[in-house]
């Protein structure tokens, strides 16, 4: 049993009880009897607040037990027993006073003017994620019963979406509603005059990551439901929407997006098989980097380094896709898991890049390629670059912009221009990568034409046009289809199965690779029969021992 004392009102609540709701139901019992009066700031209102709100907190954990008519029920009484606690910070003032504080679940500011206020201008109430522009000044004026005296309580709700959902907005289209601010709530306490002299001006942060295609609406709560009516959209952007209502009352607002499609749920299910897919092929081709054994004058820091890069990072992405809904409401590791996707994509396309490189030089010297391939760049000295290029734009970008990772999917959020943290070293090594993928085209095209040499030769030099071709996708220059929306599943196969197409063209169509496992095969085979000329003598052996075994009893 937890009691706390406010108003000189014993406040109990009882534990035991045998429904989740008893206790809530209780304690808005006794809020209700406690009579207006004026009490300044104090320890027990923030007690009483905080039982309230943990109470109903845990109502809407266990929301799929509670019908929606419950929840808004207990909403209603929730709104109207913390208006009736602020009311009695309320004091009289001859100019103007202000009593504010912070919960953790409610940010509270309650504001007062007098007959003797000097203000000139529209109040302003703030909060972490909204404010509130309301005439105070002109209200008081029109209040005579009350010597010209006003008080307003500003109140943002970082939890009162789980009882007042926004599935509760009700529309004529089936759509998926996001609730997109915090729940505030804008009373007039003990004024007589409760008549608006201008509209109240909402600006609301938007706190989770805005769709451009989505529709938002400022709606205000009415009994079991929100209402957008006497409430319109002055201004939005990505960061916040600013709302204009000619009422008092619970605001929010929210946005309306389209349901997926079936043919978004087919696509789905084609990305997650193809990145598996590609998953797979990775860790073949890593499994075949590991067990061959190179010449010493093949480098394939770059390809190992690709290969691991972009395994951890489809990988991660795949996880964090399956578990979202497991991740998303720890903010900080989703924040994390976002900033480490960032980087591995980010060495993934500069090891692209790096490969890019290697693959010009070891074309600018075709005619020596068996002697000098890829021992131009020592291997350290690729990782520092493969590796430190991406670590700076990802601690510069969280140096700039620590909120910028955790979107709604966990990833680098697109609002503020932040997206081109990502963007834009992609598109940069892209371009290049398509310059020196020309170059090459260019320059194999060239030497084809003005070779005359043996047809062995000829075969060598038309297999390193074909995996230059190839090289297309694997040096990732196949991410330029997703620039265009009508492309899109073409650009998730090719760009999911990079791992296929290093597979093929450094482990399948290598003739070293494809040299030691014909040699492999061949003593695979060579062993087996020796064994099976072994098993023969011994069974030889055994037959002529049983025989004479046989004479001689």
């Amino acid at each position: 049993m937890l009691i706390s004392v406010i108003a000189g009102i014993n406040i109990t609540l009882l534990e035991g009880c045998n429904s989740q709701t008893e206790p809530l139901q209780n304690l808005l019992e006794q809020i209700e009897n406690i009579t207006a009066q004026e009490l300044h700031l104090t320890t027990p209102v923030t007690d009483v607040l905080n039982m309230v709100l943990n109470t109903s907190g845990e109502i809407s954990e266990s929301s799929s037990s509670v019908s929606p008519a419950e929840l808004a029920s207990y909403g209603n009484n929730v709104l109207k027993a913390n208006e009736k606690l602020i009311s009695t910070l309320v004091k009289p003032t001859d100019t103007n006073d202000s009593v504010s504080f912070t919960l953790a679940a409610v940010e509270v500011e309650v504001f007062m003017v007098g007959p003797s206020v000097t203000l000139d201008k529209i109040t302003r109430l703030v909060t972490t994620n909204s404010s509130v522009d309301i005439d105070l000044i002109g209200i008081a004026k029109n209040n005579n019963e009350t010597r010209s005296a006003a008080a307003v309580a500003f109140m943002s709700y970082n939890t009162m979406e789980n009882l007042l959902k926004p599935d509760f907005f009700n529309t004529s289209t089936d759509t998926i509603k996001t609730m997109m601010s915090t729940v505030i709530s804008v009373t007039l306490l003990k004024t007589t005059n409760t008549k608006l002299t201008k509209p109240v001006n909402f600006t609301l942060k938007h706190i989770r990551e805005f769709d451009p295609d989505g529709s938002l609406s400022c709606v205000y709560w009415s009994i079991s439901e929100w209402i957008v009516d006497c409430c319109s959209v002055l201004e939005t952007n990505s960061s916040y929407t600013v709302c204009s209502c000619v009422h008092l009352s619970t605001f929010a607002l929210i946005m309306q997006t389209s349901r997926p499609s079936e043919s978004d749920s087919k696509l789905d299910v084609l990305n997650l098989v193809c990145v598996i897919v590609g998953l797979v092929f990775f860790s073949l081709a890593l499994l075949t980097f590991a067990l061959c054994q190179w010449s010493p004058g093949v480098n394939n820091v770059a390809r190992i380094n690709l290969c691991v890069s972009l395994l951890l990072a489809h990988l991660l992405f795949l996880l964090t896709q399956q578990f979202l809904r497991l991740i998303r409401p720890h903010q900080v590791l989703c924040a994390v898991i976002s900033g480490v996707l960032h980087f591995l994509f980010l060495s993934g396309f500069v090891w692209m890049f790096i490969e890019a490189v290697l693959l010009f030089i070891c074309v600018k010297n075709l005619s020596q390629i068996s002697s000098k391939r890829r021992g131009v760049l020592r291997s350290g000295f690729l990782c520092l670059i493969g590796y430190t290029v991406a670590l700076v734009v990802v601690a510069v970008s969280a140096g700039v912009n620590p909120k910028g990772y955790g979107s709604e999917q966990c990833w680098i959020k697109m609002d503020k221009g932040f997206n081109w943290s990502f963007q834009g070293p992609v598109c940069v090594i892209l371009a290049l990568n398509m310059i020196l993928f020309i170059y090459i085209i260019i320059s194999l095209t060239s030497t084809l034409k003005n070779l005359n040499a043996e047809v062995s030769h000829m075969k060598q030099t038309k297999n390193m046009t074909f995996k230059t071709l190839a090289q297309f996708v694997v040096l990732g220059c196949s991410w330029i289809l997703g620039f265009w929306k009508e492309l899109e599943i073409l650009f998730l196969i090719l760009n999911s199965q990079q791992g296929t197409f290093m597979f093929l063209v450094y482990c399948v169509l290598n003739n070293q690779v494809r040299h030691q496992y014909r040699q492999s095969t061949r003593k695979s085979s060579l062993t087996y029969n020796v064994h099976q000329e072994t098993l023969m003598t011994q069974a030889s052996i055994f037959s002529k021992g049983s025989a004479i075994l046989m004479k001689v009893t």
